[in-house]
């Protein structure tokens, strides 16, 4: 059945560590201040009132700290100061700035995330493909097998977006680009803290806030802790207006009966969202050659309804018939050693994360539309052989753990002959259950031991990785000239098995379900097993770059990088697997700076070709199935530009272009190797189809311009984003029933003033409250819920939107000590 639904992240259990209490926490920070007097002077984050020249920013892609200038890889950075100047506080909030990334989602904490066009569409099942971006939290990965975890951004010392195949350092989920969050981390040096206030109110919705602290404190001359803790309640702005629902064939059994009304559960912006989390850091220096470093951050919301609208019932409102709603509780610990054996810098880095949702979905849709098309309902009875309410909900619990460890050892930096290499095992574990349930259903049509349960998914899947890794560089002239040669060699072992199915009852004969059972006990609590399959890969990667530092502040780059995508075994264990995609990156960039470092002009174009890539649909029962379509290639360009232009004024910017098609027909289908076959009469998707989710342009601009008002600092503000138009889908027919993802641009403004310790920040995002939209999609196959001329009630099918936020203005208090 279909769990393509949009969704909000949710919790199970308790989540001890997300219990800091955060107006403790706040007193504690303003309590301190005394004692942070004596102490050494905090470095505040409030900003200054302009900049003469641009700020030198460092970075640890390439496992070393490096000048970003200095590079050579496709990179942007946004620090601590512009995310907080541009009022980011998750994921959606810094994207929009991002102009290599594009996104799907099914609401906050589910989204997909995709990088300079490589990108199908339809990845976001359960048990889908492995995400093709990898996002990493300081040193360990947090993508999960659906999607990487929503992190809350505060006291965040940056975000570094790598576009493009980052296979020889980061591995399997990094095959178009890697997305790193890195924190603020312990600092002996001195006693810190601070909190920020927020208010603010969304359009045809409701009143939000947030309120976020922490704290550093030192210990010892080595030694210090820092605690760091934030709650948040998002607005609801999604109506779920009252209204009806008739299943034709139960209407005609009941003679006119057959009619269902959402008038309990209807509401006004239920789609509100509550956050609480926290973060602990210890950080011990050992001595002048050896640090730990030991955190445990953890996360917990609850969202109510679903993130998109119904355009058949009106803009931002739809109608459903159940509750709807989600947990999510996660917390991950992490474990980073860092010192020097001889010359060289060793690094140990562990990661644990424990993940759990609980998700219930409104699945109406399709139960109306099949019952419509098919009379689906004349099949369901209860135990007295009566026709009842075809209705379906769905009950989802995810469970994951996902464990990794990384050792390397980088040569010194400065030495002519270098090399950073390693070793890297992870390995990833996802409990599925989803019930699509019945009220009433009859014991002979639903699974064995699961009252009402007309379907049910319980499966097991394991994703194992192992590699060794390594870049070597050579300076053929010191300081002009580098060469830079990389490799990974790794092994994955990727497992599904269990259960997927209806009862025998209703549908005997089939070769899923009870009907199917490979065993007579019982498996992971579902009737039996139905299948139990692996894949296992081993295969290399490889990478070479060529550096010229033209002038000390101008430099040229070629690249050709390789990034993959493990194989796996479809949720319809029937299936054959799908297998690994690969992506080949051939690439020249620049990183330049002029005017005397007022003015920075970064970019690269490049080539990249999508071989035997990974694509998702929903199959028979609405089930996802994934197969290797065909072949891609992506041409585009990207820029950056910062400058500031005088003391007071900064501008930046940035734009990618991209032109993403097939190379070749895409047919439906793949030979009994997992091939996919491109000759046929009648292809879904012809040579040249563009590919979906990316626009062929994104950019955005922002100034800001800083000045005094007696002894205070004062700033006014404005950011303008653009994404262009974009395709729905890879196939022709099923695009043509969704429609185009049609362009849009946002404007957000802020102005605030600063004294001392404090700050005050007044904000509007998506001023022109624009509806732009990021998701298109149905609740079962497009044919069957997208159908025009079937049903009076819906003329046109059923398609949901999901959007941009409604314009949402808001004020925030800051204070550091």
């Amino acid at each position: 059945m279909n769990t393509k639904k949009p969704r909000r992240k949710s919790r199970a259990g308790a989540l001890r560590v997300a219990r800091l209490p955060l107006v403790a926490a706040i007193h504690f920070a303003v309590a301190s201040a005394a004692y942070a007097q004596g102490a050494a002077p905090p470095q505040s984050d409030q900003g200054t009132p302009g900049t003469s020249t641009l700020d030198l920013i460092t970075v640890t892609s390439q496992k070393r700290t490096e000048n970003l200038q200095d590079v050579p890889i496709s990179i942007q950075v946004l620090g601590n100061d512009k995310l907080r100047e541009l009022n980011v506080s998750d994921f959606e909030d810094y994207v929009k700035f991002l102009p290599s990334v594009s996104y799907q989602s099914y609401g906050p904490g589910f989204s997909q995330i995709y990088m300079r066009g490589v990108a199908s569409g339809g990845d976001g099942n359960h048990s889908g493909s492995l995400p093709s971006v990898g996002v990493y939290l300081d040193e360990q990965p947090v993508t999960t097998i659906q999607g990487p975890l929503d992190i809350h951004i505060y006291d965040v010392a940056r975000v570094e977006v790598l576009s493009g195949p980052q296979g020889t350092l980061y591995g399997a989920s990094s095959q178009a680009g890697t997305i790193r969050i890195i924190t603020n981390k312990p600092d002996p040096s001195g006693y810190e803290s601070g909190y920020s206030l927020g208010l603010d109110s969304t359009s045809h919705g409701g009143i939000g806030n947030t309120e976020e602290a922490f704290v550093n404190i030192p210990i010892s001359e080595r030694a210090a802790i820092r605690l760091v803790g934030w709650h948040e309640k998002d607005a609801g702005y999604i109506d779920n207006v009252a209204g009806t629902r008739t299943y034709p064939s139960w209407d005609d059994f009941t003679g006119g009966n057959g009619t269902i009304s959402n008038a309990a559960i209807a509401k006004d912006d239920y789609n509100d969202v509550d956050t609480k989390g926290a973060r602990a850091a210890l950080g011990i220096d050992l001595n002048d050659n050896w640090t730990i470093n030991a955190s445990l951050i953890g996360q917990k919301s609850r969202s109510n309804g679903t993130f998109a609208y119904d355009g058949a019932v009106g803009e931002l409102e739809l109608t459903h018939y159940y509750p709807e709603g989600s947990q999510d509780n996660w917390a991950q610990s992490a474990l980073t050693v860092e010192g020097k054996i001889g010359n060289f810098d060793l690094t140990y880095a562990f990661a644990h994360l424990n993940r759990n949702d609980e998700v219930l979905s409104d699945y109406t849709d399709y139960s109306f539309w099949y019952d419509t098309l098919s009379a689906y309902g004349t099949y369901l009875y209860d135990n007295d052989d009566n026709l009842i309410n075809p209705s379906q909900y769905i009950q989802g619990k995810d469970r994951y753990r996902k464990t990794s460890h990384e050792l390397r050892l980088a040569s010194p930096q400065e030495d002519r002959l270098r090399f950073v290499a390693g070793v890297f095992v992870q390995d990833q574990k996802h409990d599925i259950q989803q019930r699509y349930k019945i009220d009433g259903l009859a014991d002979v049509l639903s699974v064995p031991g699961w009252p009402d349960t007309l379907w049910l998914t319980k499966q097991l899947r394991q994703d194992r990785d192992k590699a060794v890794f390594g870049e070597l560089s050579y300076d053929f002239i010191p300081d002009v000239l580098t060469g830079t040669i990389g490799g990974r060699y790794f092994r994955s072992n990727n497992s599904l098995g269990g259960f997927f199915g209806f009862s025998e009852g209703f549908f005997p004969g089939a070769d899923y379900g009870v009907a199917g059972c490979l065993t007579q006990t019982t498996y992971n609590g579902a009737p039996c097993l139905v299948f139990d399959k692996t894949v296992k890969e081993n295969d290399s990667l490889g990478k070479v770059n060529l550096t010229w530092k033209v002038t000390p502040t101008k430099m040229l780059y070629f690249t050709r990088s390789e990034g993959y995508r493990p194989g796996g075994i479809n949720r319809r264990g029937t299936l054959p697997p799908y297998l690994s995609d690969f992506l080949t990156n051939y690439e020249m960039g620049w990183k330049t700076t002029w005017l005397d470092n007022h003015l920075s002009f970064n970019g690269s174009v490049f080539r990249q070709d999508w071989k035997d890539f990974q694509f998702s649909i929903l199959g028979a029962n609405g089930l996802t199935e994934i197969k290797n379509a065909n072949q891609a290639r992506i041409n585009g360009a990207e820029f950056e530009l910062n400058w500031a232009a005088t003391y007071n004024l900064q501008i930046t910017g940035g734009a990618a272009f991209y032109n993403a098609k097939l190379t070749a027909n895409y047919c439906g289908f793949t030979d009994d190797a997992g091939n996919p076959v491109t000759d046929c009469e009648d292809p879904e998707a012809p040579n040249g189809t563009r590919l979906p989710v990316t626009p062929k342009f994104k950019g955005n601009l922002t100034a800001r311009y800083s000045f005094d008002i007696g002894s205070m600092q004062a700033y006014v503000q404005g950011s303008a984003v653009h994404v262009g138009e974009r395709t729905s889908d890879l196939r022709i027919v099923e695009r043509d029933i969704l429609g185009n993802l049609p362009s849009y641009s946002l404007l957000d403004l802020s102005a605030g003033i600063a004294r001392d310790s404090w700050s005050l920040d007044l904000f509007i995002d998506n001023v022109f409250d624009k509806r732009g939209q990021i998701y298109r999609f149905a609740e079962c196959a497009e044919t069957v819920c997208g159908a025009s001329g079937v049903s009076d009630q819906y003329p046109n099918g059923q398609i949901y939107t999901l959007p941009t936020h409604p314009r949402m203005v808001g004020v925030r208090f800051s204070q550091k000590f």
